[in-house]
């Protein structure tokens, strides 16, 4: 295989784009056969050579796990006919691959959304067992107090009988609150702060368990997440 400069390999695996590719490899975040390198120019043949992005293996034939700061206005599907998705924003490489969300946000909702190839990972982040929880920030129409919070403590029964287990929920004021849950049913944070009279008019997931929402990304950028990340939210799945 010719050699190939290493900003470009990187980009071309999908990993990010070619301005943040050069920022990680200056910064000394990329390995190739475990040594970093630091020259942008760098060429490489990736035949026969390992090259790692923060931690993570670029390689065809290991799973992969995107962390996307989603914007309003993309469904969190795979496909849809008529309406973009969150799989529109991917690199076409990526989704030859089988590439899916892991859950879902609701279209007006933005924030943290991861995606992978990976079944056993996403089964792990969204089984309910697993405990691992969801944080979100609302706005809110009305005024939240000591009782909705209490409510959401001990479990809400929605209208039609569907109950969620106890939430965290937080008046943060002006308007904001945050709620913490380790389920994800239909709408459900928008349900659960109606039925207490709060209907909701923003909605933004900053984190899954103890992964945050990179502060660097703006809406519709992505990135790969790191291994550490990775093994955060899903001990042990690297290893499988």
């Amino acid at each position: 295989m010719p050699l190939i400069r290493l900003d470009k390999y990187i980009t071309d695996t999908g990993a990010c784009s070619r301005s943040r590719a050069r920022d990680r490899i200056r910064s000394g975040a990329v390995l190739v056969d475990g040594a970093a390198v630091t020259d942008p120019a760098a060429k490489i043949d990736p035949e026969t050579v390992s090259v790692r992005l923060d931690g993570a293996l670029l390689n065809a034939e290991e799973h992969i796990y995107v962390m996307l700061h989603k914007p309003a206005g993309l469904l969190t599907a795979s496909r849809d006919r008529h309406r973009a998705t969150v799989l529109d924003a991917m690199p076409e490489e990526w989704k030859r691959r089988g590439l899916f969300p892991v859950g879902r946000l609701d279209k007006d909702t933005t924030g943290l959304l991861l995606l992978t190839d990976d079944g056993v990972f996403a089964h792990r982040v969204i089984s309910p067992k697993s405990g691992v929880t969801k944080s979100y920030l609302a706005g809110v129409d009305g005024v939240p107090g000591p009782e909705d919070v209490r409510a959401f403590a001990s479990g809400i029964e929605l209208k039609d009988g569907t109950k969620c287990l106890p939430a965290r929920l937080e008046i943060l004021g002006g308007g904001r609150v945050r709620v913490e849950i380790s389920e994800g049913k239909y709408h459900q944070i928008k349900r659960m702060l109606a039925s207490r009279g709060l209907p909701v008019l923003s909605l933004h997931r900053e984190s899954i368990g103890a992964l945050k929402l990179d502060p660097s990304l703006a809406p519709g950028e992505y990135r790969l997440l790191t291994a550490a990340e990775t093994e955060t939210i899903a001990p042990g799945i690297l290893s499988k």
